[in-house]
């Protein structure tokens, strides 16, 4: 059963946050708009199509700056009951500091069950649209994935390899087909100069086709300038866009995880690092709210600004040192559930420390 303090205070952090997004999200929509908005014109992009970008930059970006409004929320409405002397007055009155926590628990649970939900369901949807804009209108011309010396294993038997892919003509350069038989022993290989789909057939084209087959010592050579074929995979499933992790809900995310390693992708390290980011962000609410609680409980000389102060660049570096082992993970070869774990644990020792030096 909620009380009266606790029904005020829950009030107070749910406005505030909500206060935020509804001042801040508009602003970096402006921001972005003035930005893009001549690459747009020049790119020719659609209106229907710039304001489902802009539906979808609301929930990407929101989500992505979630934790962010929800500390400086915390911040903003709890110095005001410590410089209005509302805090001292509920501590006086009997109350622990434990006790007085409780609705910020509270309201950092509801915000985690949502900002859950939204991570898992709802933002994947939206960075699809979003990321498809980004690259069609306002990163016209750069690539949105690996494109050199790609390498997938099919399934057990099968492996490809191509140099060099281009996704928008559907070409691969230098391609490879190999199958291994139960022994691990080469049974075929193919390659070919060029691999194009061909959309109209339905097929692939190869061009400088060969053949290599292997029965027991004795090597058969197949060779044609022009060859057109079927392969059981998707040319565009060589080498997924960047971003494709950040499109995957959270049942879909598991199972392309698994595929990806079963293909033996070299940038495994990038999907796992987001589903780990994914179950971790609720417990980030938790612990960027008793931070925020711990140092703005306490009234101070420089009042609220200097509450904000500190609460902006503890938020920065809790944002440099989730970019930089994430960095780490991406491109080291760092464990991507460590590069997780370690920001959340320094920053959850931080907010220990504080809240115990609050008590007192």
């Amino acid at each position: 059963m909620l009380s009266i303090i606790d029904k005020y205070i829950l009030k107070r952090y749910l406005a505030t946050f909500s206060l935020m997004l509804l001042l801040f999200i508009p602003i970096g929509i402006m921001v972005n708009l003035a930005e893009q908005i001549g690459k747009m014109i020049d790119n020719e992009a659609p209106l229907n199509e710039i304001v489902m970008y802009y539906v979808n930059f609301t929930i990407y970006i929101g989500n992505l700056l979630f934790p962010i409004f929800l500390f400086l929320s915390v911040i903003f409405f709890t110095s005001k009951l410590a410089n209005n002397t509302e805090i001292v007055a509920i501590l006086s009155s009997g109350v622990s500091y434990g006790r007085f926590l409780r609705p910020y628990i509270i309201g950092a649970s509801m915000i985690a069950v949502l900002m859950f939900f939204m991570t898992m369901f709802i933002v994947p949807n939206a960075s699809v649209g979003f990321n498809e804009f980004k690259y069609k209108y306002l990163k016209k011309g750069k690539q949105d994935r690996v494109t050199n010396n790609i390498f997938n294993q099919l399934n057990e038997s099968d492996f490809i390899y191509v140099s060099s892919f281009d996704p928008a003509r559907q070409l691969g350069h230098n391609f490879t087909f190999e199958r291994f038989n139960e022994n691990n022993e080469l049974d075929f290989k193919i390659s070919a100069a060029n691999i194009r789909w061909v959309e109209k057939d339905s097929n692939y084209r190869l061009t400088s086709y060969k053949k290599r087959t292997v029965l027991g010592d004795t090597a058969f050579i197949e060779s044609k300038r022009r060859l057109d074929t079927i392969f059981a995979f998707d040319i565009g499933d060589l080498t997924p866009v960047s971003y494709v992790a950040e499109t995957k809900n959270l049942f879909e995310l598991d199972s392309f995880i698994k595929d990806q390693k079963r293909k033996g992708a070299s940038n495994i390290n990038t999907y796992i690092l987001v589903k780990y980011k994914r179950w971790a962000l609720p417990l980030t609410a938790f612990i960027l709210t008793l931070i925020a609680v711990s140092v703005s409980s306490v009234k101070r000389r420089g009042g609220m600004g200097a509450n904000l102060a500190f609460g902006i660049l503890i938020a920065f570096i809790f944002i440099f040192f989730d970019k930089v082992f994430g960095v780490l993970a991406e491109q080291s070869g760092f464990s991507p559930l460590l590069a997780v774990i370690i920001p959340n644990v320094v920053f959850g020792c931080l907010a220990f420390y504080l809240l115990q030096n609050a008590k007192r």
